[in-house]
């Protein structure tokens, strides 16, 4: 039995920039075989767009509160996709 797909775009607030948020996300999204990409904003969150089996995007939703060492999420803003396409893999973007 197929597992269900679904992406999400997850806005990252707290202390996410200058604590490495980007590069674990990628590895985080890699672990799992997410596909997707993750970038800094300018008002300092982070944008994580993310598609791959519906488990693998309950964990990586869930992971993102973690962060690597010196991260302090304070919240999450979460939107399930109905369309997407992917880039095949997972990257840091711009």
């Amino acid at each position: 039995m197929g597992d269900r797909q679904r992406a999400v775009r997850a806005r990252v607030l707290g202390k996410v920039q200058g604590v490495g948020y980007r590069n674990w996300t990628r590895a985080e999204a890699a672990r799992l075989g997410l596909m997707g990409w993750v970038r800094n904003e300018r008002d300092g969150s982070v944008t994580v767009w993310f598609a791959g089996a519906d488990a693998a995007v309950s964990t990586m939703t869930e992971r993102l509160w973690q962060g690597p060492p010196g991260t302090a999420v304070s919240r999450i803003d979460l939107e399930e996709l109905d369309t997407w396409t992917t880039p095949g893999d997972f990257r840091i973007v711009a």
